[in-house]
């Protein structure tokens, strides 16, 4: 065992017990300039190795602040390239515990190519590993850029500081004024950081996705024997459209969802879910967040915001990459209408369009409540590559509101005839039927019955094969 002890013990508190074996515990700087020489390096502030989570196997990399503040330079780095090339040579997940005071200043270039070697194994593995980072202590200027390149990022309430530039370097701020490295500010401004929790928590959390992810992205055996019923029915599941978490937690295997940024554009869900045993990435659209107690702490417009799209985006992504199914929660009334929305939505909802699209995966949505105008088109619509789209009954789809669309193609009549065009238009265009009529809607369900209906879909979908235009890759 290293002398870098709460490096090893943060590790060990990690893995399966006595699962740890280090690789390079003796690797020490060699860089001698400004006394580096007379410096002691134990494993040169950062220990390496692999062990288990639940069985499977995983590496593990944890800086030591104790040693050169953790700082990264050359031979530290190699350490890290070295533990992913072992990685992808064994298709096994990369774990980061990130505490470090940064670039090692006494290593110049060399430090800086050892920065850059380290991105580019990040690189390599993304799509083919899954990567994860937990910030512990200190994760600033270049190194941030670790967590940015990884797919979960898990962060330390309280010690934990994530910045490129410091609170202090931001012209016209203060760490007093706003911290822009701290925990809480980097989940809900950033969108980089899934987890925030105490350091024994975000272990426990980290355990409980890696069981829920493939080990690599040809991984087709990462399935656990459902206990649950297949076929239960989940009465007043639609007393949760509102909440889509509560919605998933609903229809998971024994209850069990995990959410993936937390923090972030709470105006969409993203996480993992089992359905009769496999894993599966759900989405879906937020309009009130509910407490403990049942009482709605947030409410949000049912809108799609440029935030929202972004961080599907980029879950669909992640879930394409490693063969994950998808599947998507539909309750959206427009896009969001801000300075904000404006300036990005459009990038943000075509790239959410693009990584539907693209997405080979099976794919299912239910639309549960609404679903009007262009953004229901983006949420995962037939149009645009669901493979089986369900309704609620009840469920209004359709370009807007009624009442809107009655006050266009009644306009200059009087309020009677605008309520019957407003009748009219919600009969023969603006819902469920309406839609599965057209073919936009395979079955309209009970809300009760949706777990049955989805994993029957993902069953039948399981052997899908989706070919596409050859390409290296879309530019959107």
């Amino acid at each position: 065992m290293s002398s870098s002890s709460q490096a090893s013990q943060r590790i060990n508190s990690l893995l399966d017990e006595n699962s740890f074996v280090e690789i390079g515990a003796l690797v020490k700087a060699r860089n001698t300039d400004f006394n580096l020489k007379q410096t002691e390096t134990p494993s040169d502030g950062v220990v390496t190795g692999y062990g288990l989570i639940s069985g499977r196997l995983v590496y593990v990399y944890a800086q030591d602040a104790s040693v050169l503040g953790g700082s990264v330079g050359e031979m530290h780095a190699k350490k890290i390239a070295n533990l992913y090339d072992l990685a992808l040579k064994m298709g096994a997940p990369v774990i980061g515990l990130i505490d470090s005071a940064g670039l090692r200043l006494q290593e110049a270039t060399d430090a800086l190519n050892a920065f850059g070697e380290i991105y580019r194994k990040q690189v390599d593995a993304s799509g083919v590993i899954p990567q994860v980072t937990a910030v512990l202590g200190s994760c600033g200027g270049g190194l941030a850029l670790f967590t940015g390149m990884t797919d979960f990022t898990f962060m330390e309430e309280k010690n934990g500081k994530l910045f490129v530039n410091s609170p202090n370097a931001i012209e016209g701020n203060s760490i007093e004024k706003c911290d822009t490295s701290s925990a809480k500010w980097q989940q809900s401004e950033v969108g980089t950081v899934d987890v925030v929790a105490d350091e024994a928590t975000i272990y426990a959390q980290i355990r409980e996705l890696i069981s829920l992810l493939p080990s690599n992205n040809e991984d087709s055996d990462s399935y656990d024997e459902c206990t649950d019923d297949l076929n239960r029915v989940c009465e007043g599941l639609e007393n949760c459209a509102a909440d889509p978490a509560l919605l998933f937690a609903q229809i998971a295997d024994n209850g069990a969802f995990f959410e993936t940024k937390r923090g972030y554009a709470k105006d969409m869900v993203t996480g993992f879910v089992r359905l009769a045993g496999a894993t599966v990435g759900v989405f879906g659209n937020r309009s009130a967040l509910y407490d403990e107690n049942g009482e709605a702490k947030e409410k949000f417009d049912a809108s799609l915001s440029a935030h929202a799209c972004e961080k599907a985006a980029s879950f669909v992504n992640f879930c394409d990459a490693f063969d994950i199914p998808v599947l998507s929660f539909t309750n959206v009334e427009g896009f969001a209408a801000s300075k904000c929305d404006e300036r990005h939505v459009t990038r943000n909802a075509s790239r959410l369009v693009a990584a539907l699209a693209n997405a080979t995966v099976p794919k299912v949505n239910v639309i549960t409540e609404k679903a009007f105008g262009s953004a229901y088109v983006v949420m995962n619509s037939k149009a645009v590559g669901a493979d089986m789209t369900f309704s609620w009954p009840g469920a209004k789809i359709g370009t807007m509101n009624a009442d809107h669309a009655a006050k266009i193609i009644a306009d200059g009549k009087d309020s009677a005839e605008v309520a019957k065009t407003a009748e009219e238009y919600a009969k023969l265009q603006n819902n469920s039927e309406s839609a599965a009529a057209r073919g936009y809607v395979d079955t309209i369900i009970n809300a009760a019955d949706t777990r049955k209906y989805v994993i029957g879909a993902f069953e039948m979908l399981y052997s899908k094969r989706d070919e596409r235009p050859a390409k290296k890759h879309t530019t959107v």
